[in-house]
């Protein structure tokens, strides 16, 4: 038991990594965003809309996903959305990145992880599907609430992941309210009331 417990505080101890793995958001005071409070945040929402979820829905699994998906940006980094491009096999290298990270976990809990995070980045099942719409919403809200940097395009976001939003009539109603205060942004007016 004790290789086991070591081999797991060791993967802890390479997830943390991810704290200091930047994004390009940045928060509401101008510091710039790390992965790890993103996905934090993007767990949180799952939380926060949770109870309007299909009741067959397996939220513990929504969940995991949501805490996995980012973790094989953890050596390379984060690509800004407006930078990414599909044929730049970035998929490929985050991808075998969390093989890398993974590869030391006990067979069955690396076997699972490996599993969830293809089944998210494949959207494989309808919890794979909402894990990658709320993606798009927290990234979209985030850009929404940060102290972004004059000339910051807010109309890129009024059509970004918006198939992955669309994905769910929860997901798109969430999305209208948040492209309402992008468009707000876009046009020099205030977004939010409070």
């Amino acid at each position: 038991m004790t290789g086991d417990l070591a081999a797991r505080l060791a993967f802890l101890r390479e997830a943390e990594r991810i704290k200091d793995t930047l994004r390009s958001g940045v928060t509401a005071s101008g510091r710039a965003e790390s992965v790890a409070e993103h996905s934090w945040r993007l767990c949180l929402t799952i939380l926060v809309f949770a109870d309007l979820l299909p009741v067959e829905l397996d939220r513990l699994r929504l969940l995991k996903l949501a805490i996995i998906h980012d973790l094989g940006e953890i050596y390379e980094g984060d690509v800004p959305a407006i930078h990414q491009n599909t044929g730049d096999g970035r998929d490929a290298r985050e991808r075998a990145d969390f093989r890398t990270l993974t590869e030391g976990l006990p067979a069955a809990l690396r076997d699972e992880f490996r599993v969830l995070y293809d089944e998210y980045a494949a959207a494989a099942t309808p919890e794979a599907v909402l894990a990658k719409g709320f993606d798009k919403l927290e990234t979209i809200l985030q850009h929404t609430q940060g102290a972004n940097a004059p000339g910051f395009d807010y109309r890129f976001n009024l059509d970004y992941g918006k198939a992955r939003t669309d994905a769910h009539p929860l997901l798109a109603e969430i999305r209208a309210l948040i492209d309402a205060q992008t468009e707000a942004l876009a046009e020099g007016r205030t977004a939010w009331a409070g």
